[in-house]
């Protein structure tokens, strides 16, 4: 029966595909206005106003079946919602009375509750006062504080509370006056600490400038003492090595290191800086201050670098350099300790800065300087700048170079000093030799120059071989050599030998030999200061052994490596090479004196009536000039010197004797004159043969002598005196008997060999048949002479 209803329902409705696609929509709960919207849009809004009063009408429909169908079950719930009704009146009566009674008594209790009510907002309110109380007790205690660290000049501990008031309190400060205040007060507080603060810092660049020389002559002092230390040490060093290599046993050293704190030395007080920069950082303006502490420290450094024109620079270049070595060591220790304060690279900013003012100062001043004290003063002390900086990491070559630019001149001024000194010495020697009387001398004046020559000590009195000029020459070379050394050490180079070693030569070249050559050249001295000035120079090389060794001793180089023969000076060898000068002079001022003993034209008879019984008067002397010469040469003349000199003599003698018969004032001689001059020879020949055994010579030139040095007069006069003189033109003979003689001397001689007088007295001579034979051999020589010429 239901189908058939439901039928008949969609029959009547005519339910259409659109009405139930709405019907179905609005059963889910989909939202209609997209439908609404198409419909208006096509412009028929009726045909779905129409689905919809369907849709309506359908559910009314619905509805209602629905209700007839649950009809019995309403009814029955309306009776029981009647029961309920009854007992719900009965429990409003009920109540009602409750309420009143509730009310009664609820009365009373809530007067009693409106004034606990009361109460309690009371107690909210003094509690809420007693915390704004409190609140700004602690804001003003704060306050008290505060003014308390500022009164004190505690102004980090202010800041922190100022920051404490700020951050914490400031902002719960119920009583807006007080905040106000407060507020309106801050910004002042901060700007007058940072007056104070910068004030106290100002105060602080002024100290630390002021401190800068006593820190720098401080450090500069400590760094003196450990270089003293080191030489000490070196030195110890070096003689314990001497001693090992010498085989006199084993020696220990040790190495003393003593560990100094810096702090403890250079009193450099950086809490003023430290309390500043901390406190502008808690400002935040640290950026601000950093610009500030370098645009003042640069201000400084300037200043610091200017010299004043008042004072000498000798005399002022300590404070100035002091001062700026302070000044870069508490850069140095601000760049450490600040907390990024100051910049490695402002710092090397700054060290170029002064590098470049100093390296120039001192260029200038060292071209105004003439005095190796005061160069050598002002070295020293940069040095000791740079020895000093170098430990703190700055860069110091650039200001060593400029020390080594001035070398050379240093050095040449060196040498005029040593050039004056020694022409002093030269010029006051007596050329005497040296007396040492006992072993002190000896060891402080020969052993001390290596001018020995024999291990073995001698006997004193000592007579020494050398006048006082070459000890003093010694000492002043050793002293150049020490002011050349300490000039060149710690400088830029660490190995200077080589260097030392130029400038040892050159002095011993140019100004030792130079002016002991300029003596001998002066025609100022005698045979026995030629000889002196001649062993002297013997001396002066041995010195310069010593000489090399000192100076590889002060250089802390081991000796063992100069005592190769490639490392002897040059100067040695150009000091022969002046000895062989002085021989030269000896040689020609003896032969002056020797033609002054013999003046053979005037002090031989050349033309004799009678033969001679010994030989001329002048020999004698000559003999005692030679003995004298050849015993002083001994004793202060090497032997190879010795010979030279020997052989100097006589060979002059021999010489002389043939120019006499050369001479022109020579017009004529006899063979009495002859035999005169032969015998004069034959003493010669005698001194000369003792000489040359008694002097040791014979066992060192085997296959020479003294008498060969007379040769050419020998054969000379053995020609005069021969019976048969024309076998002079026989080659053997010749060769043999006449090979020191030249043919044209032996003509011109015997040119003037007239062996018989003119007149009726010469014709008596003749009758020796001995004598007729020699003349008539002599005739025939001349004749092959005069053809062979």
């Amino acid at each position: 029966m239901e189908s058939k209803v439901k039928r008949r329902v969609a029959t009547e409705n005519g339910d259409t595909a659109e009405d139930l696609v709405l019907a179905t929509l609005i059963r889910n709960g989909d939202d209609l206005g997209p439908i609404v919207r198409h419909a208006f849009e096509m412009g028929r809004p009726e045909s779905l106003l129409h689905q919809l009063k369907h849709v309506v009408k359908k559910k009314e429909v619905e509805i209602e079946e629905l209700c007839k169908t649950h009809y019995e079950e309403f009814i029955l719930a309306v009776d029981e919602l009647r029961g309920v009704l009854v007992d719900a009146e009965e429990l409003k009566g009920e109540l009602s009375s409750d309420n009143f009674k509730l009310q009664e008594v609820g009365s009373a209790l809530l007067i009693k509750l409106e004034e606990l009510l009361e109460s309690y907002s009371i107690k909210k309110n003094v509690t809420e006062a007693i915390k704004v109380s409190k609140n700004c007790v602690q804001v003003l205690e704060l306050c008290v504080k505060f003014n308390k660290h500022i009164s004190e000049g505690q102004f980090y501990p202010a800041l922190k509370t100022l920051d404490l008031i700020e951050k914490n309190y400031l902002q719960n400060i119920p009583v807006r006056a007080v905040r106000m205040i407060v507020e309106k007060r801050i910004p002042i507080i901060k700007l007058h600490i940072e007056k104070k603060v910068t004030s106290q810092f100002n105060e602080w660049l002024v100290h630390i400038r002021s401190s800068a020389k006593d820190i720098g002559q401080t450090a500069i002092g400590h760094a003196a003492s450990a270089r003293q230390r080191d030489e000490e040490m070196l030195e110890r060093q070096r003689k314990a090595e001497e001693q090992n290599i010498s085989g006199l046993g084993d020696f220990a050293y040790t190495l003393d290191v003593e560990e100094i704190d810096e702090e403890s030395i250079l009193k450099v007080d950086l809490t003023p800086l430290y309390r500043a920069y901390h406190i502008q950082s808690c400002l935040g303006i640290q950026e601000q201050f950093w610009e500030y502490y370098y645009r003042n420290r640069l201000l400084q450094l300037n200043s610091d670098l200017q010299i004043s024109s008042a004072q000498p620079f000798v005399e002022s270049h300590q404070i100035f350099l002091a001062q700026i070595a302070g000044y870069f060591i508490v850069e140095d220790r601000v760049l450490r300790t600040a907390g990024g304060l100051l910049l490695a690279e402002q710092v090397e900013k700054m060290w170029d800065t002064a590098i470049a003012k100093m390296k120039s100062v001192l260029e200038e001043q060292f071209s105004h300087m003439n005095s190796t004290t005061h160069l050598l003063l002002v070295k020293d002390y940069v040095t000791l700048l740079g020895s000093t900086l170098r430990q703190y990491g700055y860069e110091v070559g650039p200001l060593l170079e400029t020390l080594d630019k001035s070398r050379d001149k240093y050095h040449e001024l060196l040498s005029e000093e040593c050039r004056q000194q020694i022409a002093n010495v030269i010029a006051s020697d007596t050329y005497e030799q040296m007396v040492l009387k006992k072993d002190t001398d000896y060891e402080s004046v020969v052993l001390s120059f290596n001018l020995q020559t024999s291990d073995i000590t001698p006997a004193f009195p000592y007579i020494a071989p050398f006048s006082s000029t070459v000890p003093d020459a010694c000492r002043i070379v050793r002293s150049f050599i020490k002011g050349s050394v300490d000039y060149l050490s710690h400088g830029v180079h660490t190995n200077f030998y080589d260097v030392v070693r130029k400038y040892l030569d050159k002095l011993l070249i140019d100004v030792l030999n130079e002016v002991i050559l300029n003596t001998i050249q002066s025609g100022n001295i005698g045979v026995s200061q030629a000889m002196q000035i001649a062993a002297n120079i013997s001396a002066l090389e041995r010195a310069c052994d010593f000489f090399l060794r000192h100076a590889a001793q002060l250089c802390g180089i081991p000796i063992r490596s100069v005592e190769r023969p490639q490392a002897c000076l040059t100067a040695k060898v150009v000091l022969k090479t002046s000895r062989d000068e002085a021989y030269l002079a000896l040689l020609n001022l003896m032969n002056n004196k020797l033609d002054q003993f013999m003046a053979l034209t005037e002090n031989i008879s050349w033309t004799l009536e009678e033969p001679p019984q010994n030989g001329n008067d002048y020999i004698n002397e000559v003999v005692i000039y030679l003995d004298t010469l050849m015993s002083t040469a001994q004793q202060i003349l090497p032997l190879d010197a010795l010979y030279k000199v020997g052989n100097g003599a006589l060979d002059h003698i021999s010489n002389s004797i043939v120019s006499a018969f050369l001479s022109d004032s020579v017009k004529r001689f006899n063979a009495n004159a002859v035999m005169g001059i032969n015998y004069d020879l034959k003493t010669l020949e005698s001194f000369a043969d003792e000489k040359f055994h008694s002097t040791g010579l014979s066992e060192i030139y085997k296959e020479g002598s003294f008498r060969g040095c007379l040769i050419e007069a020998r054969q000379l006069i053995n020609l005069l005196l021969s019976s048969q003189p024309e076998n002079f033109m026989n080659p053997v003979i010749r060769e043999k008997n006449y090979n020191a003689l030249d043919y044209k001397k032996v003509s011109s001689i015997c040119e003037k060999f007239k062996d018989s007088t003119d007149g009726i007295f010469g014709s008596l001579s003749n009758r020796n048949n001995k004598q007729s034979g020699r003349k008539k051999s002599m005739d025939m020589l001349k004749k092959r002479l005069k053809d062979f010429n």
